[in-house]
């Protein structure tokens, strides 16, 4: 390899690095970034179109107060817009609602402005043990030579054996300081922070195999029997990335209920120390749902595959794929018999008729079958009616206004000028006692303007059509004046 060849290729990759949607959204107004970062949190992947608007309102508010130039004739929605169509953002349905996240891209962009801004070192104590941790589980998986790791577990097992030794004798415990503690927890939320944006990029990448494979289905080629073999083939190198190895340990790990509730038990002896109080109250949220949001959006990734299988189900159970392998088939079997045909020269005797129906399947050539023109047997006659058939049905009769009136009125003189409706009900006969008389009051209270009381209420019973008896409950109607039209 040349000197150049690397420089030229970090050229080609610094190129298309400037068109992509990460370098726009860093080359963004100030307060675009200062709102995005403020808006989406490790915690807080997703934010309700509603709310994201309203959000986004009230900080141009306070910019506008501060004699910001901003575009007078955009609202929140308009901003929104744009930064959905620059790919900064993301705007799927989610439970019948739409919400607002950041794209991979813009979450790898985020999180690079964070670590520039944050006064703080990634060089810490904790970090060390956790790549000297991790090289030595490195040598140790990639070690073919089983002596060589017997002999490494059982030198684990006894610097384990003197640790419980020490402690059974008296011994201290070593405790890391508040401030190595703060390091060491802020080191695996630096760890967490790159799995959402890994997340995105698995699921961005299966929901291209998903558009894929859907126009191809929509295109109905002739020749569209490769593409399952080519969305497996994607699949496959999708889940070869770094991403994918993500997507897939962390499947694993959701697989296995007792490393979840090692983690869990893990999270919740951590915050319940003292020194997880000088965290923010960010930090703490991000560290309790860690587990719940990436449990979120693995499901989200598993969704995207189900509607993939679906498609190659569909796809798999039509009509164009089984004359494709039949149309294969063929191809195949003239190809074997052309290989075990003697060599010579071959002249056809009758120039093959390419649009014969030799070179039809049955689905497309469509034969006649008597079989699918039979006409169907007359209908039965339909059953005669007499009039004795006619039943009506039972309804609630209307209600009787001159009986309410003379009820409201009769209730009225026998309780010196003043009645409620319980008692102008109770002042009419059984077989008006139904619901419809009870609105017949209401309506006869609301013409006249009686005194009404909601806070009080007042029982009433009525029978209904079948005879059962219900119960209503009113607000309290004083009748005080003369209810008659």
């Amino acid at each position: 390899m040349r000197p150049t060849d690397n420089a030229v290729a970090q050229w080609h990759a610094q190129k298309q690095l400037r068109h992509s949607p990460a370098w726009r959204l860093m080359q963004a107004a100030p307060w675009s970034l200062a709102f995005l970062r403020a808006e989406f949190t490790a915690a807080r992947q997703r934010v309700p179109l509603e709310e994201f608007h309203a959000d986004l309102a009230a900080f141009m508010k306070e910019l506008r107060h501060e004699n910001l130039s901003l575009n007078e004739s955009w609202q929140a929605s308009n901003y929104a817009d744009s930064w959905v169509r620059s790919q900064f953002l993301a705007r799927p349905m989610v439970d019948g609602r739409f919400v607002y996240e950041p794209t991979a891209a813009a979450t790898r962009a985020l999180a690079f402005l964070d670590s520039l801004t944050q006064e703080r070192t990634n060089l810490n104590s904790s970090r060390l043990s956790t790549l000297l941790t991790s090289i030595e589980t490195l040598s140790f998986q990639t070690d073919p030579n089983p002596e060589r790791r017997i002999a490494v577990l059982e030198a684990e097992i006894a610097e384990r054996q003197g640790e419980i030794e020490a402690l059974r004798n008296g011994g201290n415990p070593a405790v890391l300081s508040d401030n190595s503690a703060l390091a060491a927890t802020r080191s695996v939320l630096d760890l967490a922070s790159g799995l959402p944006a890994d997340f995105k990029r698995m699921r961005d990448g299966v929901e291209g195999m998903l558009h894929t494979i859907r126009q191809e289905i929509m295109e109905s080629s002739v020749t569209k029997g490769v593409a399952v073999g080519q969305v497996l083939e994607g699949d496959k190198a999708l889940r070869n990335t770094a991403e994918g190895e993500t997507f897939q340990g962390f499947t694993e790990f959701l697989n296995d209920p007792a490393r979840q509730a090692r983690f869990r038990q893990a999270v919740n002896e951590v915050l319940e120390r003292g020194f997880t109080g000088q965290l923010s109250s960010e930090e703490r949220s991000t560290l309790a749902t860690l587990v719940r949001e990436m449990r979120r959006q693995a499901a989200d990734v598993h969704a995207i595959y189900g509607r993939l299988s679906e498609s190659l189900h569909s796809y798999v159970m039509s009509d164009e794929f089984r004359e494709s392998i039949l149309l294969r088939k063929a191809i195949h079997a003239a190809e074997q018999a052309t290989a075990r045909a003697p060599l010579g020269p071959r002249t056809p005797v009758v120039g093959p008729l390419l649009y014969a129906p030799a070179f039809e399947t049955l689905a497309g050539l469509g034969i006649f079958n008597p079989g699918d023109h039979v006409p169907p047997p007359p209908l039965a006659a339909p059953p005669a009616l007499s009039g004795a058939d006619i039943h009506r049905t039972p309804a609630t009769p209307p209600p009787d206004m001159r009986a309410v009136h003379a009820a409201v009125a009769l209730a009225r003189s026998t309780r010196n000028g003043t009645a409620t409706l319980a008692d102008a009900y109770a002042e009419l006969p059984a077989a008006l006692r139904h619901i419809n008389t009870i609105r017949g009051l209401l309506l006869a209270a609301r013409a006249t303007d009686q005194a009404v009381d909601p806070a009080r209420t007042q029982t009433l019973r009525f029978t209904q059509i079948d005879g059962t008896e219900r119960t209503a409950r009113l607000p309290l109607v004083t009748f005080t004046k003369d209810t008659a039209p």
